[in-house]
């Protein structure tokens, strides 16, 4: 290729690119403004509602301004989509607060953030959701899965939560307790009845992508089946990973059945090991991750694996109920509040 057609073809490839970040700052400038003026008409409504306490007052203007909207404008101000800007405005009363999140979240995800009633929650899901940048269809998937209720922040009193996602929306700094998760949904590995540590392993290799994105994003693969040696005998870590935000080894060991007290046993070892052999300046300390179909909190309880680098989650293969995964949520937040109690009392 001579130098002038590659010269062509370098500035074809900038110009491209130059047209490409002006239509996505162009997008980006439209969704602000449309979401911006949808906050305005929903507090302008929401207002005057408020001002007339009249019994059906609301549902009366609200279907009014639609009809009259809808003949101006369109299909864009039907009464649902109307009550859907009075519930922005009801749920974000403050305007500099709207202008910052419009910013870095579309209409769409705005719709599926409204319906969450509990503050903590919601703001849960707007800071992860900007920190990863998830897709709305991503954002759906993960309050479905009920995902801040898997989180250990979760179970944590709620000036400790609304802390630490005060500096996660400052600093973007992440914290294992909003990274690791329990349970863990390996629904997706199509392991329906019976089979061996070997064959979790395999599976999960087989469908590592979805492997990861239930772990959640910055895990990076490393190794299966992880060799260490010590005083020449050989041990395995059955799945390594990195997580590039925590800057920290992740060592994952894969059990089938309940949780003994002898896993723990393992895991430092293999912590040890890797902080030995393995660290690099400027990481922190690895963390262990044992996934089990099962565990008996006072064993955690009594081990204090709390305190330790070590989690020890549940996972499933075949989802349960709802309302199982509820009881089982509930249940673990009461032991970890009862545990924080406990503490606080012996402090």
């Amino acid at each position: 290729m001579s130098k002038k057609l590659q010269s062509n073809k370098f500035l074809l490839i900038e110009i491209k690119g130059l047209i490409e970040e002006s239509k996505r700052q162009l997008a980006i400038e439209v969704n602000t403004s449309m979401s911006l003026l949808y906050w305005n008409i929903g507090n302008r409504i929401h207002r005057e509602t408020l001002k007339n306490n009249r019994a059906g007052y609301g549902d009366r203007i609200v279907k009014t301004l639609s009809a009259q909207l809808t003949a101006e404008y369109g299909r864009g101000f039907s009464e649902k989509n109307l009550r859907r800007m009075i519930q922005f405005a009801a749920v974000f009363p403050e305007e500099k607060k709207v202008v910052s999140l419009i910013r870095q979240l579309s209409w769409t995800h705005i719709l599926a953030l409204i319906p969450i009633d509990d503050l903590l929650k919601r703001t849960f899901y707007i800071e992860m959701c900007k920190l990863e940048k998830w897709s709305v269809r991503t954002l759906r998937q993960r309050i479905n899965s009920m995902l801040y209720e898997r989180t250990a922040i979760s179970k944590k009193p709620e000036e400790t939560i609304r802390r630490e996602l005060k500096k996660l929306g400052e600093t973007s700094q992440i914290t294992p307790d909003l990274v690791f998760r329990d349970p863990y949904f390996l629904d997706f590995l199509g392991l329906h009845s019976s089979y061996s540590e070997q064959d979790l392993e395999t599976a999960i290799l087989a469908e590592l992508q979805n492997f990861i994105i239930e772990l959640g994003a910055d895990f990076a693969f490393l190794a299966r089946q992880k060799r260490i040696t010590i005083n020449n005998r050989d041990y395995y870590i059955d799945l390594l990973f990195y997580h590039r935000r925590l800057k920290s080894l992740v060592a994952i060991d894969l059990k089938i059945g309940e949780f003994d007290a002898a896993f723990k046993g393992e895991m430092e070892l293999y912590l040890g090991w890797l902080e030995k052999y393995e660290l690099l300046e400027g990481e922190n300390p690895p963390i262990g991750l044992i996934l089990c179909t099962g565990k008996n909190p006072e064993h955690i309880e009594l081990m204090q694996l709390h305190k330790s680098n070590i989690k020890v989650v549940d996972y499933f293969t075949v989802l349960p109920s709802k309302e199982i995964i509820l009881e089982k949520l509930h249940r673990a937040i009461a032991i970890a509040h009862n545990r924080l109690s406990e503490d606080s009392r012996k402090n």
